[in-house]
């Protein structure tokens, strides 16, 4: 257990990212008030906020005391929380003797920073140097991130910022539910008899947009989950023909849906996914080793991965995204090859590489004592790997994120080939548009001119989102209505 004690609740949830992201697979107690701790403590973080100046002091198991006093500007909250951070990074670097690849960034989006700061007008080396001067980002990291940067810029020309806007759709059902989600989604065994119910709502969610945004300009729609797919056949047809015939299509730069679980893909689908225009689709293998697919829940196989992909190809869908996760339990590094291999047989479009994230829904940190045995080893040469396989398959790193508990403490990233980037990844990244977003457990997202941002979120429980949907129809209204 790491024990952070503060004399005042300043900064919190950063200290506690930080110091995860060097102690991943311990307990971190953030605190301001004197307690004792209920198992051994292997660290001990204090950190006193006085006038002017912060006392940093770190003692270990061997009880000797590390300690520092730093000068902080209190008037320049950004500037204060950068200085903390940089000294408790410092200090926990020499304790450990690591170093951490995105230094003391503990965001989602370090790529928002290179890109603003290009936006500025400053020139790539200049954000290379700022960035690891105030952060102590590896160079590596830092690069990528500036690669990226330029390309989203392109990217986000292509949207209407000012009178444009997007749609998310969530079909929150899946045919089972993976050890390391903690997404919205629901087992589809238990609720296939609601799944019209479901679509009514959306439909009236659907009417609403319709209505309010009829002035602006509709740029991306995402139809994500959970798997869009568990959809039957009719109701995929339902849904897409209620979105095309309320909604003004004439600005349509993409339209994706997640075909993501192999075994809910078959011909009949594809077809109605076909018929309305679908311009891009994903089926995300995850991984090409089977004992790994079973240990982890997903009821498909390799076989029919490929099988799904090569379907897919036949029925003339150009545009076809593929996802991988880097760190799944006993996987190894000539796993990830093998992987990597298959998919590149395969000849995809894009992939996106993630790196594991387990949350603590997820049944692999809520059943820890179940999985103790399990190993999950990320290394950047995975990430490397990775990145020589999309290279050779002619993809380039196109968008990046990250997110709290990363195996390794890296990132996810997509590649992908000339004009098939996903727009709607790089929106949701960059937040640089509203969207609108529908169905169980989606948030909807408004961007004011002045780059204020505003949320409102609907229910994630099914029945509760078919119950209270006018509640989340004024939801909207009050976010959205003015825009």
């Amino acid at each position: 257990m790491i024990t952070v004690q503060l004399n005042k609740d300043d900064f919190s949830y950063d200290i506690h990212s930080l110091v995860k992201a060097f102690f991943p697979s311990e307990n971190v107690s953030v605190f301001t008030a004197q307690k004792a701790a209920d198992e051994p403590v292997q660290l001990r973080i204090y950190v006193d906020y006085a006038p002017r100046q912060v006392r940093l002091a770190v003692t270990g198991q061997d009880q000797q005391e590390r300690q520092e006093v730093f000068q902080v500007d209190e008037t320049n909250r950004k500037e204060m929380k950068n200085l903390l951070k940089q000294h408790i990074y410092d200090m926990l670097s020499a304790c450990t003797g690591k170093t951490l690849p995105w230094g003391t960034l503990t965001g989602v989006r370090p790529v928002k920073l290179a890109l603003a700061m290009l936006e500025q007008g400053m020139e790539p080396q200049e954000v290379e140097t700022k960035m690891k001067r105030s952060y102590g980002a590896s160079g590596k990291k830092i690069r990528l991130s500036l690669q990226i940067a330029q390309r989203e810029r392109e990217l986000l020309k292509k949207l209407d910022q000012k009178k444009g806007y997007s749609l998310y759709i969530g079909i929150p059902f899946c045919p089972s539910t993976c050890l390391y989600c903690s997404f919205t989604s629901f087992p589809l065994s238990v609720w296939e008899s609601r799944m019209d119910d479901y679509l009514g709502a959306l439909e009236r969610e659907i009417a609403f947009t319709a209505e309010s945004f009829a002035d602006r300009r509709l740029n991306t729609i995402y139809i994500g989950g959970g798997t869009p797919t568990t959809l039957k056949p009719h109701q995929l047809d339902r849904l897409l023909t209620c979105l095309k015939q309320s909604l003004d299509c004439s600005a349509l730069l993409e339209f994706t849906v997640e075909a993501g679980r192999p075994d809910s893909i078959n011909k009949e689908k594809l077809e109605v996914l076909r018929a309305h225009g679908i311009s891009r689709i994903s089926i995300n293998p995850q991984t090409m080793k089977q004992e790994t697919l079973d240990l982890i829940g997903r009821r498909h196989t390799t076989a029919q991965t490929v099988e799904s992909f090569h379907l897919a190809r036949s029925m003339g869908f150009t545009n076809i995204n593929m996802d991988l996760i880097m760190g799944l339990p006993q996987e190894t590094l000539a796993d990830v090859r093998h992987t990597l291999e298959q998919l590149k047989q395969l000849t995809p479009d894009s992939i996106t590489v993630h790196s594991l994230a387990v949350k603590r829904a997820a049944r692999l940190q809520m059943f820890k004592e179940d999985y103790a045995g399990l190993t999950m080893i990320n290394t950047q040469e995975h990430l490397d790997a990775a990145a020589e396989v999309c290279a050779s398959m002619g993809m380039v790193p196109y968008y990046l994120y990250r997110q709290k508990n990363m195996a390794g403490n890296f990132e996810n990233v997509g590649y992908a080939k000339e004009g098939k980037a996903g727009i709607y990844n790089v929106l949701i990244m960059e937040e640089v548009q509203t969207i609108v977003a529908l169905g169980a457990g989606s948030i909807s997202k408004r961007v004011h001119p002045n780059g204020q941002i505003e949320r409102c979120e609907n229910v994630k429980d099914v029945s509760q989102y078919i119950e209270r949907i006018g509640e989340m129809i004024e939801r909207k209204k009050h976010l959205l209505c003015d825009c």
